[in-house]
């Protein structure tokens, strides 16, 4: 991942900033790009749909249904939306320090992570898309409420461990508990020491927080 985000930045962006320079880049207040989200099991576009209901232009995906004229586009967002912050947040601080363009990471995984990002991001434009942003929020409430009262009552009580790569370990957390789980542990296959500080603020105390257990 490293190195391909190195790639973007030494030899993608060069052309985009000149090619900006040359001819311009059409732009709106709400232009956002989805950054790290490689749209396996389609989260990408569930993910754009929600923020293009919320009134954001989304201009990019990175890289999952991406294509190279998006990410010579994304120079010109006003936020990037991170998805995996393992595999992006290297470009996102580039762009951060080169561009001025800020970055946020948000949590699409179970309903309650899903209102609470939404609102995050709302929170970085207007009072128009923060209104969007609660239409949003209400549009699905009973769908959303309604899967959980149909699994929660199977579910609650039970104990989960996870292994998994990328940012699912924290990430999906809140969904387990969004069905009444308990997360007894959780780890990385690749994961750097900022990840396991971000895991701490999904779990309780005294949870098992391991690196790549497939040696044991």
């Amino acid at each position: 991942h490293h190195i391909a985000n190195d790639v973007i930045r030494d030899w993608v962006f060069p052309v985009a900033d000149k090619e900006i320079a040359e001819k311009g880049q059409e732009s709106t207040p709400y232009d956002v790009a989805i950054i790290g989200d490689y749209n396996i099991g389609g989260d990408a576009w569930s993910s754009r749909i929600l923020l293009e209901e919320m009134g954001l232009r989304v201009i990019a995906q990175w890289s999952g249904d991406g294509t190279f004229t998006e990410m010579k586009a994304t120079p010109s967002v006003k936020l990037n939306l991170v998805h995996c912050y393992r595999s992006m947040n290297y470009i996102s601080r580039h762009m951060e320090e080169k561009y001025g363009i800020p970055w946020l990471e948000y949590n699409f995984f179970g309903p309650s992570k899903i209102v609470e990002s939404l609102r995050a991001i709302a929170e970085r434009f207007d009072d128009t898309i923060k209104q969007k942003a609660e239409a949003v929020i209400a549009k699905y409430k009973e769908q959303a409420d309604g899967i959980v009262a149909k699994y929660r009552p199977r579910l609650e009580g039970k104990t989960v461990m996870m292994m998994v790569g990328g940012l699912r370990p924290r990430h999906v957390v809140p969904a387990f508990k969004d069905l009444g789980m308990e997360i007894i542990g959780t780890g990385y296959e690749f994961a750097h020491g900022d990840d396991y500080k971000r895991t701490t603020h999904y779990v309780k105390d005294a949870t098992l927080i391991y690196d790549d257990v497939t040696g044991y």
